[in-house]
């Protein structure tokens, strides 16, 4: 269900998101762009910040809807859930890093003793004497 034919709840909360990023000037370019009216778009601004787009609710018109100020907004809960994600991911990959310095490092020692193992042998293989057969 969405606030608006035409566009998915998440779709919303997409445009909603990369309309922040857009350079001061070029914001009503961009809805026009992406097809979307000024007063929709308030609309939808609202809707994702009150948390209230993926239960198609339209928020109301001239009045203020307050949050108790100690209470996070749905938004920030959304953008701390996104943050954790992305520091899980971070720690992944850091450990992963570690873990392949440490193999390259004990990769470069193991090389190192082969080097050094191979410069103590002798240059040429020992011969044996040809051993004179007692047999007829």
């Amino acid at each position: 269900m969405s606030i608006t034919a035409g566009f998915s709840s998440a779709e919303i909360v997409e445009l909603v998101m990369r309309y922040q990023s857009v350079p001061h000037g070029q914001k009503t370019e961009w809805l026009e762009k992406n097809g979307v009216s000024p007063r929709t778009f308030r609309r939808w601004r609202v809707a994702v910040l009150a948390g209230d787009v993926h239960r198609a609710l339209i928020p109301r018109e001239g009045s203020q809807m307050t949050i108790p100020p100690d209470e996070p907004t749905p938004l920030e809960i959304m953008r701390a859930a996104d943050h954790a994600a992305h520091d899980a991911e971070i720690a992944k990959l850091n450990s992963r890093v570690r873990e392949l310095e440490e193999t390259n490092t004990a990769l470069g020692k193991a090389i190192g003793l082969l080097h050094s193992m191979n410069e103590e042998e002798p240059a040429e293989p020992p011969t044996t004497p040809e051993s004179t057969s007692s047999s007829p």
